[in-house]
């Protein structure tokens, strides 16, 4: 149903148009109803900031990249932040953002491609959410951050994964074979897990721990879906889009949509799949994983343990089997 970018050979492939992201961007910032769209947002940065507070250490210098209407930032405390430089492609997006509690400082560049203006060695925590899945060079983007963080500093983030908005793809492509023999991509494509994994170990990221999250929201019909997506700047800005969509074309996804996928009270529900992760930059002084054990007893002998044990003796079995 959907393809990954290609992360992995040496030329990355230009997949998103970012002049047409910056422009939804500031559409969406200049809506005066902008804050009726943020609730999914709001809530996956406070998820992640809430992560963030797990972390028993104060870090003095913090980078938000892809900060948006400070998703994460206006959830940090001095408690765990000195000081937070928050990043972003849209002036609008950025200029109107609540402040938050810490000291903040706002940057507006696109990081797709671009060197990050930090010293080596420098920043303590880099932080995202939901904004890596619109850039091109992530394996850059991930090196780029490595550099800048210091010795056992902490890559924290959100991404959109790859089974996010799953039903409203399969049924606009089922759409568009039935009234136009053909179909578009509507959906930009998105990172898969293993995909994710693979680029932070490349980039030298270590005790990596990810884990996902479905959140599913109802919505009486695809329109209002759709309304929400361009409400958040959510809307597709693949190279190879179709920029429009016809009208026979969306009540037809939206019956096959009702057909496939509704819920038992009539509601269409849309799946945001997130990838949380964290990795840490290699230090000297972090934690070593431990030797692995070689056990004297098979697993396929396991359902003779008792009988292993009585012929062995108790005292013959190393300590850990005791």
């Amino acid at each position: 149903m959907h393809t990954s970018p290609k992360y992995f050979a040496d030329h990355i492939q230009n997949v998103f148009d970012r002049r047409a992201k910056l422009l939804q961007c500031e559409r969406a910032a200049n809506n005066p109803d902008v804050d009726n769209y943020d609730f999914l947002k709001e809530e996956i940065g406070y998820r992640l900031s809430d992560r963030l507070l797990d972390v028993s250490r104060k870090f003095d210098v913090a980078v938000d990249i892809g900060s948006g209407r400070a998703w994460v930032t206006r959830h940090m405390t001095e408690h765990s932040i000195g000081h937070v430089t928050a990043i972003d492609l849209s002036q609008g997006m950025l200029g109107g953002a609540p402040q938050g509690e810490v000291i903040e400082e706002r940057l507006i560049m696109d990081v797709d491609g671009a060197e990050l203006p930090f010293p080596d060695n420098s920043v303590d925590v880099v932080t995202t959410c939901l904004s890596m899945h619109w850039v091109n060079n992530l394996p850059g983007l991930f090196k780029e951050i490595n550099r800048i963080l210091k010795p056992d500093g902490v890559f924290m983030g959100a991404m959109f994964g790859g089974e996010t908005l799953m039903e409203l793809r399969v049924s606009l492509q089922l759409a568009e074979l039935e009234r136009e023999g053909g179909f578009s991509p509507h959906v930009s494509p998105f990172v898969e897990v293993r995909d994710l994994g693979s680029l932070l170990n490349r980039q030298k990221f270590t005790m990596i721990t990810i884990d996902t999250d479905d959140i599913k929201v109802k919505y009486p019909t695809i329109f209002q879906l759709m309304r929400d997506l361009k409400g958040m700047a959510e809307n597709n800005s693949a190279h190879n889009r179709k920029l429009h969509l016809h009208r026979e074309s969306m009540f037809a996804a939206n019956a096959i949509y009702a057909d496939l996928y509704a819920n038992e009270d009539g509601s269409l529900p849309a799946t945001f799949q997130i990838y949380y992760w964290i990795g840490w930059k290699p230090s000297k002084n972090q934690p070593k994983p431990l030797a692995p054990h070689k056990s004297d007893v098979s697993f396929k002998d396991i359902g003779k343990l008792d009988e292993i044990v009585h012929t062995k003796g108790v005292t013959d079995l190393p300590n850990e089997d005791k």
